[in-house]
C-alpha cells in the first residue's frame, strides 16, 4: 500500500520518467536517457518512502504504541510540560529516509489539541530539534483519564508536516494519522509514572511495538488481543 501523500510525487516522477525516455528514443539522445533512467530509479525511490504497510497492535489497558518507525535516539524526563504535567517522560524517535514515514495514534482516547510551530530544520536527531524545529504538537486524554502529548517534528530534508488530526477528534490506538515528508522526528510525552518499555538505540515499528504502559497497568506477559489498525483518517 502506498500513502495517499505520496500520489502526487510518484505520478510526477512517471511522468518525467516517460517523457524522458520518449525524447531520448525521438532523438536519439544518450543525455537524455540517462536522465530518464535517473528519473525512473528516482521514482522507484518515493515508491518506497511512502510504502504503508499494514500493522499489528495489541489491545492492553493503558498501553502505549509507538507513533512512527524508527531508532530511540533519547529518554528524558522534563521538568514539566503544560499539558502532561511535572517531571514528564520524553521518548524521542528518529527517522531517516529508510523507515516508513506514516505516524500512527499512540492511544486510544480523545484529542484535545493540535499546534502547529514554525520553526528550524536542523538534523532531526539533535536533542533541540524537539524544542527548535519546526513541528505539530498533539495533545490527548487517553481512555483510562492520563494526559499525553506526541510531536511531529521535521528534519533537515523534511519540511512538510501532515497531520489530519483535529481537537475532539476520537481516535483508536494505531491509527493512521499524518506523516512527515523525508525524514524526521517523532517524540512521546507522558506522565512521570508511566513504565516505559523501551531502551536508547531500540529499533520501533508504528503501530506495533509497545513503548509502554500508563499508570503501571497491564504487563507484556499478560495476555493481549490482536486488531487490525486498517483505519484512516
Amino acid at each position: 500500500m502506498i500513502a495517499r501523500d505520496g500520489w502526487t510525487f510518484i505520478l510526477i516522477g512517471i511522468v518525467l520518467t516517460v517523457a524522458a525516455i520518449w525524447l531520448a528514443t525521438r532523438w536519439d539522445s544518450r543525455v537524455l536517457f540517462v536522465v530518464g533512467v535517473f528519473l525512473s530509479l528516482a521514482t522507484l525511490f518515493v515508491v518506497y518512502f511512502f510504502r504503508d504497510p499494514e500493522r499489528m497492535v495489541v489491545s492492553e489497558p493503558g498501553m502505549l504504541i509507538a507513533p512512527a518507525d524508527g531508532r530511540i535516539v533519547l529518554i528524558d524526563t522534563l521538568a514539566s510540560h503544560p499539558f502532561v504535567g511535572p517531571n514528564t517522560i520524553q521518548v524521542s524517535i528518529f527517522l531517516s529516509v529508510f523507515n516508513v514515514h506514516v505516524n500512527r495514534v499512540p492511544a486510544s482516547g480523545r484529542i484535545e489539541y493540535v499546534k502547529y510551530h514554525a520553526g528550524k530544520f536542523m538534523v532531526a536527531y539533535h536533542d533541540k530539534a524537539s524544542l527548535e524545529n519546526e513541528q505539530t504538537e498533539i495533545g490527548m486524554t487517553a481512555d483510562c483519564g492520563r494526559r499525553i502529548t506526541f510531536k511531529q517534528i521535521a528534519g533537515i530534508l523534511a519540511r512538510r508536516i501532515v497531520c489530519r488530526l483535529s481537537e475532539g477528534d476520537r481516535v483508536s490506538v494505531g491509527s493512521r494519522f499524518g506523516m512527515i515528508k523525508f525524514g524526521s522526528r517523532v517524540d512521546l510525552l507522558v506522565p512521570a509514572d508511566c513504565r516505559i518499555t523501551v531502551q536508547v538505540g531500540d529499533h520501533v515499528r508504528g503501530g506495533e511495538t509497545i513503548m509502554g504502559y500508563l499508570s503501571g497497568v497491564a504487563s507484556p506477559d499478560n495476555t493481549s488481543v490482536g486488531e487490525r489498525t486498517d483505519a484512516k483518517l
